[in-house]
């Protein structure tokens, strides 16, 4: 399509050639070049609609600007700007000729054009003449640099605008917007980044309404006309400035301008209303609720001043304009400065013939008055590296040739209508204006998006839904399973509205939560005689025989391609059940406590234990003395009585007995949990089943019954692998209990898959004579339906969980649904009564350093004794005194001396420490008395 659109436009680039041949080259001959050496005056092009709202304000800023320019004695010093003015009449035809026609005027550069159309096609005569178009108002996105290098866009890109848009829509959270435009290249480009905007906002363009430029009113009545039937009341206009507000007429004949509806405008209307002399009260109630966007301008003296001086100067067809006439002014001295730079880098203003433009074969076109600019190539870098402060803020381009700093201010148009905020490219929707904000890092976070209150349509400022009923307002058409098994969650009622249960209980208190009201008309879905196939049930949503499917509905991945679900109501998964049989306690019962490993870490800490207090007591107590063989037994009737709290040996020693207290506090620890799983294991029933888990049925190859109607079937076949003929569908709760009882043997199956929610009831009505086992090994929910991108799945949702947070949700459980736990879950097994010694390893830990530490006391305590305790050998030889220290060390280190040390009471050793420390002093006063004066 893209490839045609061009094909045309060169055609009739192609068809105005032919038809332009200016009189004052009739009959000429073509010289190669003609060259002007830096003449006095300076030829710029202006390129627009007159008589338009844009053009009214544009030729007043040029003419300002061009008398400032000629003022200025620091630039372009020498020269004067001569502009040359070309009227395009609102044509696209004619305004292509008048721009041609401006081409053979040797200007440097041209300010213009306004139109986006004439922009497409002057653009490509520019490449090849070199020539920069300089345009103020031709806003088309797809107008780009890479394709027209020569066009130099001085305002701001739509682009931006309809990102600032769909920002607006997104805060308001609408998702729906239907788009009124003009059928022009502006019109269309700008609506296509609107949509493409929009879907990074997962938001869409439900509706493109496209009108013709000249448009009647009885063709926008007919347009207007059917875009009211449809389902969004959010309307994005974006259409020219000159025959905009015709529209609106139109909008309030029909009722379009009243509550519950929203207009966003773009820049036009901010621009049709800043050029009226002045806005009647009229006008004013018309557009009562608009919100409009805006060029945002820095509210500076100099542009005050320029309005000012615009207001008095004579002559003006106006004495009220927009932004354009900033952009246009600005324009001129963009292409100022860069000529001033130009020449002062040694460029020269020159102009010669296009050798491709060369007429032959007596051809009376006269291309060669299409002069070519020699210093273009260079001229043009040169304009693109200008910075400098405008009227409309600072004038710098980007890598991609668009302004920087795009912004746009959010107004609220109306009789008391004001500003609410702005929109930039640097930090979204902000409520400060973006001067402040490019002082701050950026931020675009939703948190930080604000604006103020919007006086809507009605005159109210709740915001507007931003959509209703197709049809005006037909009753949704809500399908609801016929079901004819666990009817407490849906079900057939003799009342209206024709249904029951716990599903239509809170799809109908989720309704009520809405702030508006929701028509709607409940259609039982299957004959009645079995559950229905609830994916046929979603598919009929999606191919809209019903507005919505309401009931026991799974949310699954195959269902969310083609629905969108709500918020969970309920939360879902598959289940294995199986047929159990009760088991007898065993005779060894009493061991199932513990683990092996629990068991022989407890006995060796009794005799490790014992061992420990019997050491750290044996040289204090007589009760932990006596032959060895007393002794051992002493250690194990210690150790092992501690278990009951009935040991008779007394503790005396001060580390024994903190040992012994810590010792007794892990033994209460262990008897108290020793006693709590015995007592679980022999109350809670024990239950015993082939099948383990949904792993066993996958291996096995018998049959599996499931639900009518469930997803279980698709999901075993397509997710499991599981054959088609092992499935087989059962009706109700009573075939379940046949089948599970029968058994595969029998004609039965030997387990069910089916959701959680049934199978609670399934097993509470059957007394608990039927099990789950393994886990749950899909996690789902169940949810309500919507046809795709439909507003009321985000909006019951947020209902959903309002109810689930004030309790509203159980409340409605609790009444449709009674049920009792069954004693025995999912995966109650004996062994996980079982306690293992990752329960107890801190206790034993804390016991082990205790002893540990009072072990190393002990035998500091008693290394530093027997390091005092030296025993004399009563056989030395009183005449050799130098052997006695060398045999007395050899005998009191000894191991044997060492043991019997060891072994001795604690009373005796202090004795003979005592006797040793007298005999000392005795013989140092003895050497003291012998020794001469």
């Amino acid at each position: 399509m893209e490839v045609l659109l061009l094909g045309l436009k060169g055609c009739f680039f192609l068809l105005i050639l032919c038809l332009w041949i200016p009189k004052e080259v009739m009959g000429s001959t073509i010289g190669n070049s003609s060259v002007s050496s830096r003449p006095k005056v300076l030829k710029i092009g202006a390129l627009f609609t007159v008589d338009s709202v844009i053009g009214k304000s544009a030729k007043a800023g040029i003419m300002l600007a061009i008398e400032d320019v000629n003022a200025n004695s620091t630039v372009l010093s020498g020269f004067d700007l001569e502009v040359i003015y070309k009227d395009t009449n609102c044509s696209g035809f004619l305004g292509t000729v008048e721009a041609l026609q401006l081409m053979e005027n040797e200007v440097f550069a041209a300010i213009g054009p306004q139109s986006s159309g004439i922009a497409h096609i002057i653009s490509h005569v520019v490449n090849e003449l070199h020539v920069p178009l300089l345009s103020f108002g031709a806003t088309d996105p797809t107008l780009s640099s890479l394709q027209y290098p020569y066009f130099v866009r001085t305002t701001h890109n739509d682009y931006f605008q309809m990102y600032a848009i769909a920002d607006l829509v997104d805060f308001y959270r609408w998702r729906q917007v239907i788009a009124i435009f003009v059928d022009d290249d502006n019109g269309r480009n700008g609506v296509a980044v609107l949509g493409d905007a929009l879907a990074k906002k997962r938001g869409k363009i439900s509706y493109k309404a496209a009108l013709s430029p000249g448009a009647s009113e009885s063709n926008i009545s007919d347009l207007l006309n059917g875009v009211n039937l449809m389902e969004s009341r959010v309307f994005v206009l974006h259409v020219n400035p000159d025959t905009g507000l015709g529209i609106f007429n139109v909008a309030k004949s029909l009722g379009m301008m009243k509550s519950g509806y929203v207009w966003i405008a773009t820049d036009w209307l901010p621009s049709k209303l800043d050029s009226m002399e002045t806005v009647d009260t009229d006008t004013l109630k018309l557009l009562q609720g608009v919100v409009a966007l805006r060029h945002h301008t820095p509210d500076t003296n100099l542009k005050k001043s320029f309005f000012s001086r615009l207001k008095n100067t004579k002559g003006m067809e106006t004495a009220r304009f927009n932004s354009y006439s900033l952009y246009a002014y600005d324009s001129v001295w963009l292409a100022a400065y860069a000529l001033d730079a130009f020449l002062k880098q040694g460029g020269n203003i020159s102009f010669s013939s296009d050798p491709k433009l060369v007429d032959t074969n007596g051809s009376m076109l006269h291309l060669s008055s299409l002069r070519v600019f020699d210093g273009g190539p260079s001229f043009l870098p040169t304009l693109l590296r200008m910075n400098f402060t405008g009227l409309s803020g600072q004038i710098q381009f980007d890598s991609e040739n668009n302004l920087i700093q795009p912004s746009y201010d959010i107004l609220n148009i109306g009789e008391s209508g004001s500003r609410v905020g702005y929109w930039s490219n640097y930090s979204g929707l902000s409520v400060l204006t973006p001067e402040i904000l490019y002082t701050r890092p950026p931020n675009t976070s939703s948190s930080n998006q604000k604006l103020f209150n919007v006086l809507w349509p009605g005159e109210t400022i709740a915001t507007p839904k931003g959509w209703v009923f197709p049809n005006n307002g037909e009753p949704l058409k809500i399908a609801v399973p016929h079901r004819i098994s666990y009817l407490g969650f849906v079900s057939k009622d003799k009342n209206p509205p024709g249904v029951k249960g716990y599903c239509i209980d809170v799809f109908e208190a989720a309704i009520n939560l809405l702030p508006y009201p929701v028509p709607r008309k409940y259609i039982l879905y299957g004959d009645g005689n079995r559950n229905p196939d609830y994916s046929q049930l979603v598919n009929e949503v999606a191919l809209n025989t019903y507005d919505a499917a309401v009931g026991d509905v799974t949310i699954v991945p195959n269902r969310t391609r083609i629905l969108d679900f709500t918020q969970p109501f309920m939360e879902s998964g598959l289940v294995v059940v199986v047929p159990v049989k009760e088991i007898k306690s065993s005779p060894w019962a009493f061991l199932k406590p513990f683990t092996a490993q629990m068991w022989c870490v407890t006995g060796a800490f009794f005799l490790f234990v014992g061992a420990v207090v019997w050491i750290l007591e044996h040289r204090h107590n007589p009760e932990f003395r006596g032959p060895p063989k007393k002794q051992i037994m002493t250690i194990f009737w210690f150790t092992f009585s501690t278990m009951f709290f009935s040991h008779r040996e007394n503790t005396v020693s001060g580390l024994g007995r903190f040992v012994l207290i810590i010792w007794l506090f892990v033994v209460l620890i262990i008897n108290s949990s020793y006693t709590a799983s015995l007592t679980s294991i022999l109350t809670v029933q024990q239950l015993s089943s082939q099948i383990e888990g949904i792993e066993s049925l996958i291996s096995g190859t018998q049959p599996i019954g499931i639900q009518d109607g469930s997803f279980a079937r698709r999901y075993l076949i397509d997710e499991l692998n599981i054959q088609p003929s092992r499935i087989i569908s059962l009706k109700d709760p009573k075939a379940y209990v046949d089948a599970l009882t029968r058994g595969p043997k029998a004609g039965g199956v030997m387990a069910i898959v089916d959701e959680l929610p049934y199978i609670e009831l399934f097993m509470s009505s059957t007394d608990c004579k039927f099990r789950t086992v393994g886990q749950e090994f899909t996690k789902s929910g169940w949810g309500f339906g919507f046809q795709r991108d439909s507003p009321l799945a985000v909006d019951m949702s947020t209902a959903i969980l309002q109810l689930s947070e004030n309790g509203d949700l159980q409340k409605i459980h609790d009444k449709w649904i009674s049920r009792h736990d069954c004693a025995a879950k999912v995966n109650d097994d004996v062994d996980s009564n079982e306690l293992s010694l990752s329960s107890f390893w801190g206790l034993f830990l804390i016991c082990g350093i205790a002893c540990f530490l009072s072990l190393i006391a002990f035998f500091v305590r008693v290394f530093c004794q027997y390091m005092k305790f030296i025993p004399v050998d009563e056989e030395v030889d009183q005449e050799n005194p130098s052997d006695r220290p060398r045999r007395t060390f050899r005998s009191s280190r000894s191991f044997k001396d060492l043991i019997g040390f060891v072994d001795k009471r604690e009373k005796e050793i202090k004795e003979i420490l005592r006797q040793k420390s007298k005999k000392r002093r005795r013989e140092s006063l003895d050497d003291q008395s012998s020794s001469p004066i």
